[in-house]
């Protein structure tokens, strides 16, 4: 078992051959601290909660999935954009690999939610989706389709601020993960990224309506975030899965 890696704004390692390429466009991210225990059980075998002074954290984040291409051909205009809006949690495994695991990934294409849950064992949900701006105020809206349960949704209203100069120590722990922890094939397996360091700036939350967070396993939130963030969006580039998570 090895120390959880440096946590680092750029990735650790380019992607030279990558399997996927996308955009992230206008992200709001929004966080709530939970406690370790709660989410270990939610995390596949090899991988543990990753932690900061102690404390874990369930994410809510949503933004427009932009132009999802494989390979390197180029992206498609249609059936790869779309909205989307995850819980994630995070994970570090036994090479002190730091990444996220997604607990649920709402989407308004389903198509892409076929190949993602067929393809990549990926927990997508077909979901009625909307993604609205108005100068610097941003609306996300999800109503779950397919699979279930139904009645999973969110509203969820922010609005931008001021860039962020330096992010916090904590804002670099919630936004730069390099990779994503799943179970691919019944093994646990990494699924690296990488993208250009984030542009961020403060956000308010005007409002946030959603069940998203308990329907994914987790305690509902009953605090207010400890974190919301806005970002414009990156390019990114997503390898092949690597394994074993846990050796």
């Amino acid at each position: 078992m090895y120390e959880p890696a440096p946590v680092t704004p750029d990735a650790p390692h380019a992607i030279a051959a990558p399997l996927l390429t996308q955009h992230w466009l206008d992200l709001c991210f929004v966080h709530w601290a939970v406690p370790p225990d709660a989410v270990a059980p939610l995390l596949p075998r090899g991988t543990s909660p990753d932690v900061f002074d102690g404390v874990t954290y369930v994410g809510l984040v949503a933004f427009r999935m932009h132009r999802v291409g494989w390979l390197r051909l180029p992206g498609l205009p249609y059936l790869g954009s779309f909205p989307e809006t995850n819980v994630r949690l995070y994970s570090v495994d036994g090479h002190g690999r730091r990444g996220v695991v997604f607990r649920s990934m709402d989407a308004s294409r389903l198509l892409p939610v076929l190949i993602g849950r067929a393809g990549f064992r990926l927990p997508y949900l077909w979901s009625r989706m909307r993604v609205r701006a108005s100068g610097d105020t941003f609306a996300y809206s999800s109503s779950r389709r397919w699979p279930g349960p139904r009645g999973a949704d969110s509203r969820i209203v922010v609005r931008r601020g001021e860039p962020v100069a330096e992010p916090t120590e904590l804002e670099h722990f919630l936004t730069a993960r390099w990779g994503m922890h799943n179970t691919f094939f019944r093994a646990a397996s990494y699924l690296p990224n990488d993208h250009p360091r984030w542009p961020l700036f403060r956000a308010e939350l005007v409002d946030c309506e959603e069940n998203l967070v308990a329907a994914a396993g987790l305690p509902a939130p009953r605090e207010a975030p400890v974190s919301v963030l806005y970002s414009p969006g990156v390019p990114v580039r997503l390898g092949g899965p690597l394994r074993p998570a846990g050796r």
